[in-house]
């Protein structure tokens, strides 16, 4: 019998080419790359002083001036600004790493892999969380199916990994967390669809074993651990631009000891409702809103869904735009603003319904090193 590849297929290597492995997880994210860096936040806290109004004593009249000259003097607060602790972790046997070392072994160096993943897994959570309140809140529940979630919005499923573990809360920040069934664990996703944004897990949501029991549409979720599991929770995440430029007119509550309510725009931002505005109007709008507040916007970042509706509301008329940052690259829209040009990015971080408007040069990620 003549030797043929069946019984000589013991002695056959594998051939792995040098091509290199496609990371397909989500690597582009444009506001946390272009924000400036300040990577000094050295100390206990960092003092951010505002001024937000001017000394009024002033008048035609001269003894109105000096006497209000007296009693008004020029109005500023401080941010008192603290850090936030986020951590990755990978762990690797050393059988693995000795047995992926070199290219004959295997495709990637499993110590290379792994760390660059958690790296990548921490750059995520973060450029997530810089467009968020700080409390950990990645998505809502729109429905729940036996073991699936549908998430209340689709555009919410880039922020969800397999093997993520889940915390459920009735509110962002107002409700303890739900309790765990008797096993203890959050909800540890098996599956995720990203087209139709339903997330799979190994047991039924609501298992009393295994799942979270009194899971329920409406709920927020959290990666476990993000969220602090009290009614009056504290920021465990870093405060995003929710957090700085809330949706509604911030209250006398004090966000890093500053009551915002006195002067909302100038210690919270400008806000606008253009849900019923065609897009380019309803940006050009909130860009005229700022200028006349005194800022120059430079930046808007957005959803792809709505970047694409402002592409296509822009037809022939569009102008695209390239940014640079060291070797990541972006492409936008350029659009008009009161004071020049505004550069539009689309970001997987932003949430649906929500554009940014920004002057980049005012924000800063501030770290206590690289």
């Amino acid at each position: 019998m003549s030797l043929d590849m069946t019984s000589f297929d013991a002695a056959l290597k594998e051939y792995y080419t040098d091509d290199a492995v496609e990371n397909m997880v989500y690597k582009d994210n444009p506001f946390f790359a272009l924000v400036p860096k300040m990577e000094e936040f050295f100390g206990r806290n960092l003092p951010v002083p505002i001024i937000y109004g001017n000394p009024q004593g002033r008048s035609a009249n001269f003894g109105r001036a000096q006497t209000r000259g007296q009693i008004s003097n020029t109005a500023v607060k401080q941010f008192t600004l603290t850090r936030v602790k986020d951590y990755a972790v990978a762990t690797i046997d050393n059988e693995t790493i000795e047995a992926s070392k070199n290219d004959s072994g295997a495709f990637l160096e499993a110590a290379t892999v792994e760390i660059d993943g958690a790296i990548q897994s921490l750059t995520r959570s973060l450029a997530t969380a810089q467009y968020h309140s700080g409390y950990g809140d990645i998505g809502v529940i729109g429905s729940i199916s036996t073991t699936t979630i549908t998430l209340a919005t689709t555009e919410d499923v880039t922020n969800f990994e397999i093997g993520m573990e889940l915390d459920l809360s009735a509110s962002q920040a107002a409700n303890t967390l739900r309790a765990y069934g008797s096993s203890g664990n959050g909800l540890i996703i098996t599956g995720v669809n990203r087209s139709t944004g339903v997330l799979t897990f190994a047991y039924n949501v609501t298992d009393a074993t295994n799942g979270i029991p009194t899971a329920t549409a409406n709920d927020y979720i959290f990666v476990r651990g993000d969220r602090q599991n009290s009614a009056t929770p504290s920021r465990l995440k870093l405060a995003g631009l929710e957090a700085w430029i809330p949706y509604t007119s911030p209250s006398s509550t004090p966000f890093f000891g500053v009551d915002r309510s006195l002067d909302p725009t100038r210690l919270a931002g400008q806000r606008l409702d253009g849900t019923s505005m065609p897009i380019e109007e309803g940006l050009i709008t909130l860009a005229t809103l700022i200028g006349r507040e005194g800022g120059s916007p430079t930046h808007c970042f957005l959803n792809f869904s709505k970047y694409a509706d402002l592409e296509k509301s822009l037809g022939a008329k569009v102008q695209y735009v390239d940014l640079k940052m060291g070797d990541i690259g972006f492409r936008g829209i350029r659009i008009n603003g009161p004071k020049g040009e505004i550069k539009v990015l689309p970001d997987q971080n932003c949430p649906l319904n929500r554009a940014y408007i920004l002057q980049l040069d005012t924000w800063k990620h501030c770290s206590l090193g690289k």
